[in-house]
C-alpha cells in the first residue's frame, strides 16, 4: 500500500507538471531570456568602463615615452685642440756664439803665450789655428745635439698630441653609442608596456562587443516569448 501510495503522488505531480499551459511556459522562458540579456547588459556596461581606464593608461604611456634624442649633440670640435709641435723650433746660435767666445779666449791666451815665451810668428799662428779648430769642434757638437733635442721634442709633442687626439675622439664616440644604446632600450620598454596596454583593450572591446551581442539575443528572444505567448489562444 505504501509504496502505491508514493508511486500515485508522483504520477500527480508529472501529471501537474504537464498541465502547465504553453502560455505560461513561454512567459517563463521569455523572462529568463530577459534576466539573461540584463546580466549581458551589466557586463558590457562595466567592461566600458573599464576600457575608459585602458584608454587612458595607454595615452598615460605614449605621453611617458622617452623623447627622441640626437646622440651627437655632445660632439664637440676638437681642432683648436690642435697645434703645430714644429712651429717654435729653432736655430742653435747659442753653440756659434760660444764658438765666436772660445775663439776670442783662444787668441788671447796665444797672444799671452807668445809674450811670455818669446815665440815666433810661426809658432804662435799655429797655436792660435789649433785652439780655434779645437773650439769649432765642441761648438759643432753642441750645435747637433741641440738641433736633435730640439727635434725629438717636436716628435714627442706630435707623439703626445695624437695619442690625446685618439683618446678624445675614442670618449666622443663611447658617448655617442652610450646614449643612442640607452634611448633604445628605454624606447623598447616603453613599446613593449603600449603593446600589453593596447592588447588588453583589444581584448576588453572584443568582450563588450560578445556581451552586446548575447545581451541583444536574449532580448530578442524574450521578446519572441512573449510575442508567441501573446498570440496564443
Amino acid at each position: 500500500m505504501g509504496l502505491l501510495k508514493i508511486n500515485n503522488e508522483r504520477k500527480s505531480k508529472r501529471s501537474g507538471l504537464r498541465k502547465i499551459d504553453p502560455i505560461t511556459l513561454m512567459l517563463i522562458g521569455g523572462g529568463i531570456k530577459l534576466i539573461g540579456g540584463a546580466i549581458a547588459k551589466g557586463k558590457a556596461n562595466n567592461a566600458r568602463e573599464d576600457a575608459l581606464t585602458l584608454e587612458q593608461n595607454i595615452t598615460d604611456l605614449e605621453n611617458a615615452r622617452p623623447p627622441i634624442i640626437n646622440p651627437f649633440e655632445a660632439v664637440e670640435d676638437l681642432s683648436g685642440t690642435l697645434s703645430n709641435p714644429y712651429a717654435n723650433l729653432g736655430v742653435a746660435t747659442k753653440a756659434a756664439e760660444m764658438e765666436v767666445e772660445q775663439a776670442d779666449i783662444s787668441l788671447a791666451n796665444t797672444l799671452d803665450t807668445i809674450q811670455a815665451t818669446g815665440m815666433g810668428a810661426g809658432g804662435a799662428t799655429a797655436l792660435a789655428q789649433a785652439a780655434a779648430k779645437s773650439k769649432q769642434g765642441v761648438s759643432a757638437s753642441i750645435e747637433t745635439q741641440e738641433a736633435n733635442n730640439q727635434k725629438l721634442r717636436a716628435q714627442g709633442e706630435q707623439t703626445l698630441q695624437n695619442q690625446i687626439m685618439a683618446e678624445k675622439t675614442r670618449v666622443q664616440n663611447a658617448e655617442v653609442s652610450g646614449a643612442k644604446y640607452v634611448f633604445a632600450q628605454e624606447d623598447a620598454r616603453s613599446d613593449q608596456a603600449l603593446n600589453r596596454a593596447q592588447t588588453l583593450y583589444d581584448n576588453n572591446e572584443a568582450q563588450i562587443a560578445q556581451y552586446d551581442a548575447d545581451a541583444m539575443a536574449a532580448f530578442t528572444g524574450a521578446a519572441d516569448s512573449f510575442g508567441q505567448a501573446a498570440l496564443l489562444p
